[in-house]
């Protein structure tokens, strides 16, 4: 989803309003008003999650807080387990 979900979803919005206001055709059975009311609203809620979903995903790479569990040996063959947390 994300940027392009968001686009998306614009798009949606922007079709459903035109189909709403800007189109007065009607036919036998099928409204266009009520597609642009349904495109409206699926747009909105599109752009919503969407919006959360970028949102959400956009956390920093490096948040300053590294924890480094390793092994070391020194020159006798003696090992130690070593625990590191860098702030």
């Amino acid at each position: 989803m994300g940027r392009a979900g968001m686009v998306f979803s614009a798009i949606a919005i922007a079709v459903g309003a035109i189909l709403y206001w800007a189109v007065t055709t009607q036919g036998t059975g099928f409204r266009v008003s009520t597609v642009g009311v349904i495109l409206m609203i699926a747009g909105g809620v599109g752009f919503i999650a969407s919006s959360i979903v970028f949102a959400t995903s956009r956390r920093p790479a490096l948040s300053g807080h590294h924890s480094y569990d390793r092994q070391v040996v020194d020159p006798q063959g003696r090992s130690t387990e070593v625990h590191e947390q860098v702030h």
